[in-house]
């Protein structure tokens, strides 16, 4: 072997090793957001099974769906900054041992106080998940695949949604909710073993020499910071607006079926399959943006969403799940088309911050809108209810004229 050879040998072995951290973190990443999505969107099939146990009012209801996804909104910042000391790998596995911890405790709780504490607590420990697993995911494929990146990470999310809840229901329907909730209490205790295990200590120095290597032209946020801000605020408002919609017509999907005749396996079902559309409508609505164009891509998913929820209010049970997928699709279409957009905007320093920021906007209207709309609910009921959710969303639309001039700007730098 000639001495000239070395460097090459040693250089592809480089790039294997980096090839290798990326898959593992990309992995790890992955299967936190499964679960923590899961943990987040089973409390949906829980809800309705809670309030008889318990006796509770629709604004008990949301006020422990919003007890979770309060905590784990107001988290999302400080959790940002101490991972900038501690590390994302340290604070991901600690989150998750906390929130599986909560659901062991929840399992064995008898009141509604306690309840409430320990969904509190878990929220506390889901709050880490979204801003440092998509900080991993965009520092690690800094560069031509981080979109790419960024859109499988988004979609995993969308596996705990259709998996979890439909696991709990099963569970439920031949044992009982407490059994449920220990056996996902378990699980998470493995998933945390598995993120540690998986994640590399060594990951940030690799993964930014690698990004240095495959740096793009100058994004937007660099050449215009004053447009970046506004694309990113912008951004925010749909997702504040998109978030609170999509909560508040899952917090009480349940109660409109139960009303109708559903059992609770025909409500795991029923949300399995609107978590499936979801899914799908990640893949589609990517496909129709290219097309039709992101903006106007929004523009129908979310008319699509505000007629589904109002066309799906008198069918029967089997038309309504025939219904619930197409609903799932435009519910879900307006993040996979803009979410990855924010990490485009955002300096790569400051993305930690900026998606503690982005996610403590839309996951807090997430958490408050349950809370909200179950004080409407004992007034108005749940059917008037979820009208005025179907119109609310439509707010969106006008917004998306705020983000033109960025995703002109965008579109040109590609």
């Amino acid at each position: 072997m000639k001495a000239a050879d070395i460097p090459k040998i040693e250089a592809a072995d480089t790039d294997a090793g980096r090839g290798n951290q990326r898959r593992r973190t990309l992995v790890a990443s992955c299967g936190a957001h499964i679960l923590h999505d899961g943990y987040s969107d089973l409390l949906y099939v829980l809800l309705p099974i809670w309030q008889t146990a318990f006796g509770l009012s629709f604004i008990q209801v949301g006020l422990l769906k919003t007890s979770y996804s309060g905590a784990m909104a107001g988290l999302q910042i400080p959790s940002s900054l101490l991972a900038e000391r501690l590390g994302e790998r340290q604070m991901l596995v600690a989150g998750t041992l906390i929130a599986a911890t909560s659901f062991l405790l929840a399992g064995l709780s008898g009141s509604f106080v306690a309840l409430a504490i320990f969904l509190v607590i878990g929220g506390a420990g889901a709050s880490v998940q979204h801003p440092l697993g998509s900080a991993l995911i965009a520092r690690t494929f800094e560069g031509k695949h981080q979109r790419a990146a960024l859109s499988a990470y988004n979609f995993s999310g969308d596996l705990g949604k259709m998996l979890l809840p439909a696991a709990v229901a099963g569970i439920i329907a031949v044992s009982d909710w407490n059994s449920a909730t220990l056996i996902v209490g378990a699980l998470g205790l493995f998933v945390a073993a598995v993120i540690y295990l998986a994640i590399p200590g060594e990951l940030a120095a690799g993964a930014h020499h690698h990004a240095a290597l495959e740096t793009p032209a100058m994004p937007v946020n660099q050449r215009a910071p004053a447009r970046a801000r506004q694309g990113f605020y912008a951004l925010s408002a749909i997702g504040i607006i998109d978030s609170a919609t999509r909560t508040g017509f899952l917090t009480f999907l349940p109660f409109l079926l139960t009303a109708k005749g559903a059992s609770v396996p025909q409500i795991g079902l029923a949300l399995a399959l609107v978590f499936a559309g979801g899914a799908a409508g990640k893949f589609m609505c990517g496909l129709i943006a290219i097309r039709a164009g992101i903006l106007r891509t929004v523009i129908i998913t979310e008319c699509v969403t505000a007629a589904g929820i109002i066309a799906l209010l008198p069918l029967s049970i089997p038309l309504s799940l025939v219904l619930l997928p197409v609903i799932g699709v435009a519910l879900n279409g307006t993040s996979s088309v803009l979410y990855g957009t924010v990490a485009e905007l955002v300096p790569a320093q400051k993305r930690s911050r900026a998606f503690g920021i982005f996610y403590t906007f839309t996951i807090g209207a997430g958490a408050l809108s349950p809370t909200l709309y179950g004080a409407i609910s004992d007034v108005l009921g749940v059917p008037r209810t979820l009208v005025l959710i179907a119109l609310i969303v439509l707010v969106t639309v006008p917004l998306t004229a705020l983000l033109r001039p960025v995703i002109v700007e965008l579109s040109r730098a590609q």
